[in-house]
């Protein structure tokens, strides 16, 4: 095996699992995701120093294995001491209401001052290595100028628990947004594949072919030329509720890439100086991925939205 490894003797317990699945038993610090991983890239011999790379490949009971753990990878991301609204923690999650404004993660552009930056400072960089030396502990993300709930896990298995959760749409996801115009019917559901524009790669649009992408839309308030409207996320797309609403032309307000502000609304978003598109994730609920237990949170309208609704209302 290479040098700079830490290398872990196993023997399998069983006949006819799979291995990724009896090393992942064998050794319950590593998630079988990542086991698979390490299997797949050759770090995983038997005991004549045959390499196994097949996930898949069925053990036999009393197998020795050596599997080799590579260092860590240096995190690139400097913890840095930015305020965060904690609306849950404990030792394997951490739930935050991101502010409007932050990015998520650093990429081109955005190299510090994010989302991770920060729970790398809060958390003492204990975060699942699932994402990355860029993305650690991200299971999800929100657009940079969307505020709201956002849960992080902090080591793998929580994050593995999560992710089957989004991956099964058992997730329990609403946004609230203020639309253009007043949707009719006042309910609805749109289900529309979505894929990158193929007249523009930095847009999303509604593509045959693409992604099922489902929205659940419900009106709960009609304003002047407008209406807060709550949506329900049975799928998670990039830019899922900014395409579905303005595919039914009630485009976000201030959406800058997918709307165009008529006329009587442009005033009160002058007055406001409102630069974002009015998206807020409002409601989170999941199951706890270690102890099973039900989690909901809440988070109500930023001071930005709650002024453009009050500015709007009938």
């Amino acid at each position: 095996m290479d040098r700079g490894v830490e290398v872990v003797q196993v023997q399998v317990a069983a006949s006819g699992l799979r291995l990724d699945r009896a090393l992942a038993d064998a050794v319950p610090q590593i998630s079988r995701e990542r086991m698979k991983a390490l299997i797949s890239s050759g770090q995983v011999s038997d005991a004549a120093g045959v390499l196994h790379r097949d996930p898949a490949r069925k053990t036999e009971a009393g197998q020795a294995f050596a599997i080799a753990l590579p260092r860590p990878a240096p995190a690139h991301n400097e913890a840095q001491a930015i305020p965060l609204v904690i609306a849950y923690e404990d030792e394997h999650l951490i739930v935050v209401d991101k502010p409007a404004g932050l990015v998520v993660h650093p990429a081109a552009g955005n190299l510090d001052g994010t989302l991770v930056n920060a729970l790398l400072h809060h958390c003492g960089g204990s975060l699942s290595g699932i994402g990355g030396v860029a993305r650690p502990g991200i299971v999800h993300r929100i657009d940079k100028d969307t505020s709201g709930l956002m849960v992080a896990a902090k080591h793998d298995r929580a994050h593995e628990g999560l992710a089957r959760q989004f991956a099964a749409h058992s997730i329990d996801r609403r946004y609230k947004a203020i639309v253009q115009g007043r949707p009719a019917p006042p309910a609805g559901t749109v289900d529309a594949p979505l894929a990158r524009s193929p007249a523009n790669r930095k847009k999303i649009a509604i593509v045959p072919g693409g992604k099922r992408a489902v929205t659940h839309y419900r009106t709960l308030s009609p304003l002047r030329h407008a209406a807060l409207v709550e949506c329900r996320l049975e799928t998670g797309r990039t830019h899922q509720v900014r395409v579905h609403m303005a595919s039914l032309g009630h485009s976000l307000l201030g959406d800058p890439v997918y709307g165009r502000t008529t006329h009587p609304l442009r005033g009160p978003l002058e007055t406001l100086n409102f630069r974002r598109q009015a998206l807020h994730a409002a409601h989170l609920g999941f199951i706890h991925p270690i102890n099973s237990s039900a989690l909901t949170f809440d988070s109500e309208l930023p001071a930005d939205m709650q002024e453009l609704f009050n500015i709007l209302r009938v």
